[in-house]
């Protein structure tokens, strides 16, 4: 097997090669730096929770063979020739008309289509989920390796290890709001609350990838808030209990609270309320495993469809820009989700995290439906405010083939910056199996080579043998791009509610009928609990700020 050229992979001394007892060691003393963040609290989840196998990532679908016949230097010169800028993945979005034409003018989105059925706010709900359950730190791209010999360096579950790290008394850096150990520390140095941070602006939070873009930062706030909510909340009805025991049920709360939304609201978006049903009532067929683990063909391909439902331009908030240019929408503040004019600068012009200032907040109405509530202003309800996400169809926003680099962990330039590329060469990495032999494997009509001819001038039989995650876009299609195919829906759906079941600490293994005990944003409590009432609970909804 040849080698693959140096610019096509991270450099060895943050990707395969590092020690495992090194690296465990550095983690558990904070010392591993991404992009210029400390990977605070990791290391001591890990410790709480390590035993053999939930700390590596492992295969689903073990007896099937890779999507191609030998990794070669030739093979990985045709993935990045597809995922490149420009490319058939390319959206080829008119980023010269501007972020807020490409969202309000349907001319600029013939060619990626808006969902009608998801807000934007889905695609960055399942990028935390993304990180909470998993973290691949020493694979590199188009290397071949084996998952046994690859650390995850978060636990296989949806448990918020990367929101509380190791707790108080192991991630005390974390801690410390209004005097109180068991509160998260929350910062208000913008127009409203931001993430604590350093005097360089990096997040003090227990996964730096989230602080990647502004969104995802402002949900990792919110989740810090409701924490902090639910503390007071538990000592107003347990007067006596320690402060160990606060901790402990404030946390239990947020943790079900976030997992019932998972469950009922965001995976049946994901993949359709009908399989949903089925795995929940009839048992999942193909994650049949008995201890928790992250599969590489969903941490390296499937769940790497909410690339595709990216917008490449967003309404961050209506109201934080008051004295901006009238032309770019202000006082609202559009932004491209990257823009490379944004590099260095300490206001950036896109979305990209690692700053602050007065409008880098977001406003929540324009990512998730508030209904017939009404704004603020007296004038319309802010659902009138929401805005779709992308198609699952596989066309990619452009500003997503140029990736600022501080959002790629551990990158070392030359490294490739398109997005689509770095997925792509993970098939390689991973030595993943087509979308075709997956489906015949769980008895789905595959697609068919008419359906990606589109491949077919690549070589390599890539028609017929297909990369996953390529497969797992284009597959979307089939379901009109509202939701995840056969094959992506199956092993995303399965995988999530297998983590659940298998995690002894969620309300899905200890008390499955448990409803939601918090109230709800019109304060009532009714067992139901959405996106918008967790909002509500951690204050940064509309109606609570006003905007």
């Amino acid at each position: 097997m040849k080698s693959i050229p140096a610019h096509h992979h991270q450099h060895r001394s943050q990707s395969g090669g590092i020690d495992r007892r090194k690296f465990l060691g550095a983690l558990g003393s904070g010392a591993v730096a991404l992009g210029g963040s400390s990977l605070f609290g990791i290391g001591d989840a890990l410790a709480q929770r390590f035993v053999l196998r939930e700390d590596k990532f492992g295969r689903m679908f073990p007896r099937l063979d890779p999507f191609f016949d030998r990794a070669t230097d030739a093979l990985n010169a045709a993935l990045l020739e597809i995922g490149k800028p420009g490319g058939i993945l390319d959206a080829n979005d008119n980023l010269a008309a501007g972020p807020v034409a490409l969202i309000v003018d349907p001319a600029l989105n013939v060619n990626n289509p808006n969902n009608p059925t998801h807000t934007a706010g889905t695609t960055f709900m399942g990028q935390f989920m993304d990180h909470d359950m998993t973290f691949d730190l020493t694979s590199a791209l188009g290397e071949p390796t084996e998952p046994e010999d690859s650390p995850n360096a978060r636990t296989p579950a949806l448990d918020l290890d990367s929101v509380y790290g190791g707790g108080p008394k192991k991630s005390p850096q974390l801690y410390g709001h209004q005097g109180s150990k068991i509160k998260f520390k929350v910062e208000f140095g913008g127009l409203f609350e931001d993430l604590p941070r350093t005097n360089n602006q990096t997040a003090i939070i227990a996964d730096p990838r989230n602080d990647e873009n502004l969104i995802i930062a402002g949900l990792q706030v919110a989740f810090l808030l409701f924490h902090n909510r639910a503390v007071d909340y538990v000592k107003a009805r347990r007067p006596r209990w320690d402060s160990d025991e606060v901790f402990e049920e404030a946390q239990r709360l947020t943790r079900w609270h976030y997992q019932w939304m998972i469950v009922h609201e965001f995976l049946p978006l994901f993949i359709g309320q009908a399989l949903t049903d089925e795995i929940l009532h009839h048992g999942r067929k193909f994650y049949r495993t008995r201890t928790a683990f992250i599969p590489v063909e969903f941490q390296g391909a499937v769940y790497r469809f909410g690339h595709t439902m990216i917008r490449p331009s967003y309404r961050a908030n209506l109201a934080g820009d008051p004295g901006g240019n009238p032309a770019t929408g202000a006082p609202a503040f559009f932004a491209m989700i990257f823009d490379p004019a944004g590099e260095g600068q300490a206001d950036p012009v896109d979305l990209r995290g690692n700053a602050r200032a007065p409008r880098r907040f977001i406003g929540w109405q324009t990512f998730f439906n508030f209904g017939a509530i009404p704004r603020p202003s007296g004038i319309g309800t802010l659902g009138e405010d929401v805005r779709p996400n992308k198609l699952i169809d596989g066309r990619i926003s452009t500003p997503l083939f140029n990736l600022p680099l501080q959002t790629i962990a551990g990158a070392v330039p030359p490294t490739p910056q398109s997005l689509p590329q770095r997925n792509l060469l993970r098939q390689v990495t991973w030595s993943l199996p087509s979308g075709q032999k997956i489906a015949r494997e769980i008895d789905v009509d595959p697609l068919t080579r008419s359906e990606l001819r589109e491949l077919s001038p690549y070589g390599f039989n890539l028609d017929r043998s297909t990369p996953l995650w390529y497969y797992v876009i284009k597959e979307g299609v089939r379901a009109n791009g509202l939701t995840l195919g056969p094959v992506g829906g199956r092993i995303v759906g399965e995988v999530i509610i297998g983590l659940l079941e298998l995690d002894r600490h969620s309300y899905l293994s200890r008390e499955r009928g448990w409803k939601p005990t918090l109230p709800q944003i019109d304060g009532n409590v009714t067992g139901e609990f959405r996106m918008i009432d967790f909002l509500a609970y951690a204050g940064v909804d509309p109606t609570s700020r006003g905007q």
